[in-house]
């Protein structure tokens, strides 16, 4: 079972959704406060099992309403995604990947783990 884990950032406080097997697949971006940080963990447990998935790396790829996870080629070559909520704003990153599959895997298992998902509280008191 996969658990959210909220540690402090420089200028504020993040998350990661680690999987059963301790592997980060999902990193937020750095929120002001615990509360914003809180609404992060519920919007990705709210919007990544119904989220569409847009393929950016093919061409003519048809684009997908929010919440969608994007998949994307990096500048280093490679594949990302990214999912994004309803506003269209950005609520969690994944690594680099050098396989489309293991992409896609990882999208997969943020479907699978967000939902019921604990949260871990691993800030700094």
């Amino acid at each position: 079972m996969g658990k959210f884990v909220m540690k402090d950032a420089k200028s504020g406080v993040k998350f990661d959704l680690k999987a059963g097997n301790g592997e980060v697949i999902l990193s937020s971006e750095v929120y002001n406060s615990l509360t914003s940080c809180k609404g992060g963990i519920a919007s990705v447990q709210k919007n990544a099992p119904i989220a569409a998935l847009e393929d950016q790396t093919v061409a003519d790829f048809e684009q997908q309403k929010n919440p969608k996870f994007e998949v994307y080629m990096d500048k280093a070559g490679e594949y990302r995604f990214r999912l994004k909520a309803r506003n269209g704003e950005i609520i969690g990153t994944g690594e680099g990947y050098k396989k489309k599959d293991s992409c896609l895997n990882g999208i997969e298992s943020i479907r699978k783990n967000a939902p019921d998902a604990k949260i871990e509280d691993a800030r700094e008191k």
